[in-house]
């Protein structure tokens, strides 16, 4: 009661709220699409990426004088070339995929560190990204996320059957003439795009908890991939507000505790399906 009174009263909450309920939408829809593929640990890899964009568009914004040029900018563009780079080497060169994901994940990293070591007068805004801050969301940030809502959602809606074959059934959707390469390309760079677009909010490691956990979840207890999204999407706005409530009341980090939640979300999911196994086997 005494965090739906403040949430009445204080705007940052409000907004922090709000945050959990738009990102609930991408999360449930792209976290599906790649727990689904089984490609979470490609997500994980595109979104420690992202550091080194971030570290060279700030080098270059404050060495260079490219004040035009937001942190953002570069970590969307190494974030979408890494997701080619991930693609290309997922399709052509299978038996070398997680020794280049684990190189591009750790070259990544490094990289940003550099530079934000080597960027004069340099504070500690580029790791907030790391962490986030979910009650410090802007309004600007709120439309933001609800435009990455608009874009997932149109390209759910209009390629839903064939990034649903692509994800299960890649050989099947080959002989049917959808060009696979192509579609888990698109996959990868929505995949990024939701990671650059969240990470401003509620940080790099929520994105990745917020992506996997309860779209896997969801998956235990659904029997197609439209019921996963709904349920990955319900699960995440339930973390995400219980999280934020939960941490109010404690004076705990919210991120930390909505990961928590998301985490105990799962397990929930795999003792429930593990009972109903059971049970549907037993009669």
């Amino acid at each position: 009661m005494g965090f739906l009174g403040a949430l009445m009263e204080h705007g940052f909450l409000q907004r922090a709220v709000a945050t959990g309920l738009l990102a609930s939408v991408a999360c449930g829809v792209v976290g599906s699409y790649i727990v689904a593929r089984r490609i979470t640990y490609v997500a994980g890899g595109i979104a420690h990426c992202l550091l080194a964009g971030l570290g060279i568009a700030r080098y270059l914004q404050v060495v260079q004088g490219w004040e035009w040029l937001h942190p953002l900018y570069g970590a969307l563009a190494v974030a979408l070339l890494t997701a080619v780079v991930i693609g290309w080497v997922s399709l052509h060169w299978t038996e070398r995929e997680d020794t280049v994901i684990s190189a591009l994940w750790a070259v990544g990293m490094a990289t940003g560190v550099l530079f934000i070591a080597r960027t004069p007068g340099y504070s500690q805004d580029l790791m907030s990204y790391l962490f986030g801050n979910i009650l410090m969301v802007s309004p600007a940030e709120l439309w933001l996320i609800a435009l990455l809502d608009l874009v997932v959602i149109s390209l759910a809606l209009v390629w839903y059957n064939q990034l649903t074959a692509v994800c299960f059934d890649p050989q099947f959707a080959r002989l049917r003439g959808l060009r696979v390469e192509a579609l888990y390309i698109l996959l990868l760079c929505l995949t990024a795009l939701t990671v650059v677009v969240l990470v401003t909010a509620v940080g790099l490691v929520l994105v990745i908890a917020l992506l996997a956990l309860p779209a896997a979840a969801a998956g235990r207890l659904s029997r197609s991939l439209w019921q996963m999204m709904l349920g990955a999407a319900a699960l995440t706005a339930l973390c995400s507000v219980g999280g934020i409530a939960a941490s109010y009341s404690t004076d705990l980090p919210s991120g930390a505790t909505t990961i928590l939640l998301a985490a105990a979300g799962y397990l929930a999911a795999v003792a429930v399906g593990y009972i109903r196994d059971r049970y549907v086997r037993q009669h």
